[in-house]
């Protein structure tokens, strides 16, 4: 297992935009449990047996229940800031996501982690910067990933 990478430091519009290409690391490993799938279940009224039933689950597709490809997307949104921090920024705001992919299901009780990559940046006033970072959903011990997603947001430093 390899080792979690240090958080990016970006403290400027500048550095976000000199880092289009650039590795992000990896967060620490979690875990998907059933608990969490049937807690995402309840916010978003999705309880189709898949995610929500085990004896129904272990007879369908997948052999267990899986997880909702929107809440592995939605962890998104936890990995990010495990992979970078801002220095100095004023605000910050989520701006949306392109090429949202789900190339393998995530079984209950997967361990899954988050990678990302700089993939675009471009200025926006003098210190402002909308910047694209893919995020990788990996699942422990499978070839493909659970979700790929860019996640857009648009940073404004001091």
């Amino acid at each position: 297992m390899s080792a979690v990478a240090e958080k990016v430091l970006f403290d400027s519009a500048a550095s976000v935009l000199a880092s289009v290409g650039r590795q992000l690391g990896e967060t620490q490993w979690m875990q998907i449990s059933q608990e969490r799938i049937n807690q995402f279940a309840d916010a978003t009224g999705d309880h189709q047996w898949i995610h929500v039933d085990p004896e129904q689950a272990k007879s369908g597709p997948f052999g267990a229940c899986v997880a909702h490809g929107y809440l592995t997307l939605s962890l998104a949104n936890l990995f990010l800031p495990q992979l970078v921090a801002y220095d100095g920024l004023k605000m910050g705001v989520n701006y949306g996501c392109d090429k949202v992919r789900f190339p393998s299901p995530v079984l209950v009780n997967s361990w899954i982690r988050g990678s990302g990559e700089v993939v675009a940046a471009t200025a926006i006033g003098d210190n402002g910067v909308q910047v694209t970072i893919r995020i990788t959903v990996q699942v422990r011990d499978q070839d493909k990933p659970g979700c790929v997603v860019e996640t857009i947001s648009r940073l404004f430093f001091q």
